[in-house]
């Protein structure tokens, strides 16, 4: 048997590593050497990051990768197109269409928007119309002509809270918010010291109110004791009394009535009375008219 030389060993091991790690960045790189997938071509204006090796995805799972990056130099419309290496079992249906996604850390995939499946499907060779999906940063991007009308207001608004916060009424405004917080807390303190004395009270006031509810039950006991037939009786005799005593006044023939209605009585006592007085005037005038003491029982004349 013939021995290899050293030269032909190093050789061979060589190509046997350089294969090995060309395999190996096809590994990484999501491809394969012996891949039997089907390939699809995209059309795109800008790919906007999109190279070898993205993955593809059809509602979130992943169908294939990017194989390769071809740009339309002798082209009028100068698309770029994009082969794609799709697994044979996905069937993807007329109409769909591809998206360009990527998120806030620059990742980008490619993602198939599936149609409805009508029976009709896009055969492998076929271009599949592709577009960019704005996706959070073309989003934030798409904001910034409003934002940018939004900043003159929004200082304009920072101005004016910076006069306020400025103006010396908000600080006595505030003094005022904190002393009446000062006022409402020795109030509370106060309202507390009473509703505590309240409490000491209240044994006493429960006390009397109970004495005084026990004074209201005898009171009633005694009302409902009392006989009120018996004394609606001598209320009605009370009243008939005073009924018979109303008809003697008002009776011209009965003492009284002839006092109350008739008037030459009246005169007659009057005329008496005048010459009563009349009477005692003159006895306090000349006593000696009407009263005579005589040692030697001899009258003046």
């Amino acid at each position: 048997m013939k021995r290899i030389s050293k030269e032909i060993q190093i050789a061979l091991v060589a190509i046997i590593g350089i294969v090995v790690l060309y395999a190996g960045l096809q590994f990484l790189k999501g491809l394969s050497l012996y891949s039997n997938d089907d390939t699809y071509y995209v059309s795109f204006k800008n790919i906007s990051g999109l190279s070898p090796s993205c993955a593809v995805y059809a509602n979130g799972f992943k169908i294939g990768v990017v194989q390769d990056i071809q740009f339309g130099y002798g082209a009028s419309d100068k698309d770029i197109i994009a082969v794609l290496g799709v697994d044979k079992k996905m069937q993807i249906p007329a109409g769909s269409t591809a998206e360009i996604e990527s998120d806030m850390l620059g990742n980008v995939k490619l993602n198939i928007v599936l149609a409805p499946y009508s029976g009709n499907r896009i055969a492998p060779g076929d271009t599949i119309s592709g577009k960019q999906e704005a996706g959070l940063m073309g989003q934030v991007g798409a904001m910034l002509p409003a934002v940018e009308k939004i900043l003159p207001k929004l200082d304009s608004i920072l101005a004016n809270l910076n006069a306020v916060t400025s103006d010396p009424a908000l600080a006595n405004t505030l003094h005022n918010v904190d002393r009446i917080t000062n006022d409402l807390t020795v109030t509370t303190r106060q309202l507390n010291t009473l509703m505590t004395d309240v409490n000491k009270k209240v044994p006493s006031i429960l006390t009397k109110a109970d004495a005084t509810l026990g004074n209201t039950e005898k009171l009633t006991s005694n009302l409902s004791n009392v006989d009120v037939a018996e004394t609606m009786a001598k209320v009605n005799a009370t009243l008939d009394n005073v009924h018979q005593m109303t008809e003697s006044l008002n009776d011209k023939e009965g003492t009284i009535g002839l006092l109350m209605r008739d008037p030459s009585l009246y005169w007659n006592l009057s005329n008496t009375m005048r010459s009563a007085d009349s009477l005692l005037i003159d006895l306090k005038a000349h006593p000696k008219r009407y009263v005579h003491f005589s040692i030697f029982g001899k009258k003046d004349k």
